[in-house]
């Protein structure tokens, strides 16, 4: 219970630094933007993409390591990878 309450008690600061680095992102992505903004899509999809490439990383590149250190199934993770086409190339 200890372990939970240090990671929700750090959040806070962990949440200023993204929303830092995002208003740089959003700033870069967003300056281009003629029509339809599809800002939030790109966006979601670039952190997906980002988090499954870390977890495939820290878990050897195993999918049912990755999809628990994700906390999601590992049928979801590789609907997922197939949806942003991230290869899982095993060496």
């Amino acid at each position: 219970m200890a372990d939970r309450e240090i990671i929700t008690s750090s959040f806070p600061v962990v949440e200023d630094i993204v929303e830092k680095k995002l208003e740089e992102i959003v700033t870069i992505l967003g300056s281009n933007e003629t029509g339809k903004s599809y800002l939030y899509d790109e966006i979601l999809s670039m952190i997906e993409r980002i988090l499954i490439r870390i977890s495939l990383r820290r878990s050897s590149n195993v999918k049912t390591a990755a999809a628990s250190f994700l906390g999601i199934s590992r049928n979801t993770l590789h609907n997922k990878m197939v949806k942003l086409k991230i290869n899982n190339n095993k060496k």
